[in-house]
C-alpha cells in the first residue's frame, strides 16, 4: 500500500440518488455491491440474511448521500434510527460474482418514523424486495422527533413511486 495514498481514497464506492423523473416518479437511492464468497452458502447462492444486511448498508449510504451524519448524532446525544419492522420477500437467488443494486425509495416520512421500500436487483431481475420501518430514538431508547434538518433531507426524497433500474417501474 502506498503510504502517501489518503485512506479516504480507499473507501468503497458510494451509492447515488437518482433525481425524480419528469413523469412524477420519486427519487431513488441506488447502492451497488458485488456478491463475494462470504455472502454465499456452499452452493454459491447468497444466504437469505445477507439481503437484510445489504439493505442496512444501502440505508446508511442513503443517509450519507442526504448529508445526515449518523456518527455525529450518536456522539452528541441527538439519537439514531432503530429498525422497528422489516419484511423481505425473496424472488430469485443472487449468486457468487453477481453485481447487485439495492434501490431504496421512501414510502412515508414522518416526524419520528420512516418507511422505506428496498429492492435488490441483478440487471432487470428482482432478487428480493422489502420494507423497513425505522424510528428515531434518543440515547434513552425512547422515540423522539427526527432532527428538522433530517426531516428536510428526507423531504427531498419524495415518497411517490420508485425509480427502478429495470424496464418495469410498475412492479409492486
Amino acid at each position: 500500500m502506498n503510504p502517501a495514498l489518503p485512506l479516504k481514497d480507499l473507501a468503497p464506492t458510494h451509492g447515488v440518488i437518482a433525481s425524480a423523473a419528469a413523469d412524477g416518479q420519486s427519487a431513488a437511492h441506488h447502492y451497488p455491491l458485488r456478491v463475494f464468497y462470504d455472502d454465499t452458502d456452499a452452493g454459491g447462492v447468497v444466504y437469505h440474511s445477507n439481503y437484510v444486511s445489504w439493505f442496512e448498508r444501502a440505508r446508511s449510504d442513503l443517509l450519507e448521500c442526504l448529508g445526515i451524519d449518523q456518527r455525529a448524532a450518536l456522539e452528541d446525544g441527538t439519537g439514531n434510527y432503530a429498525v422497528a419492522e422489516v419484511a423481505v420477500r425473496y424472488r430469485a437467488p443472487a449468486r457468487l460474482g453477481d453485481t447487485v443494486v439495492i434501490v431504496t425509495t421512501a414510502q412515508s416520512v414522518g416526524k419520528v418514523a420512516c418507511v422505506l421500500r428496498q429492492v435488490a436487483w441483478r440487471g432487470d431481475t428482482v432478487l428480493a424486495e422489502g420494507t423497513v420501518k425505522v424510528g428515531f430514538i434518543g440515547p434513552d431508547g425512547r422515540p423522539r422527533r427526527q432532527p428538522e434538518g433530517w426531516q428536510r433531507a428526507f423531504a427531498t426524497f419524495s415518497p411517490l413511486h420508485p425509480v427502478l433500474p429495470g424496464s418495469d417501474p410498475t412492479l409492486p
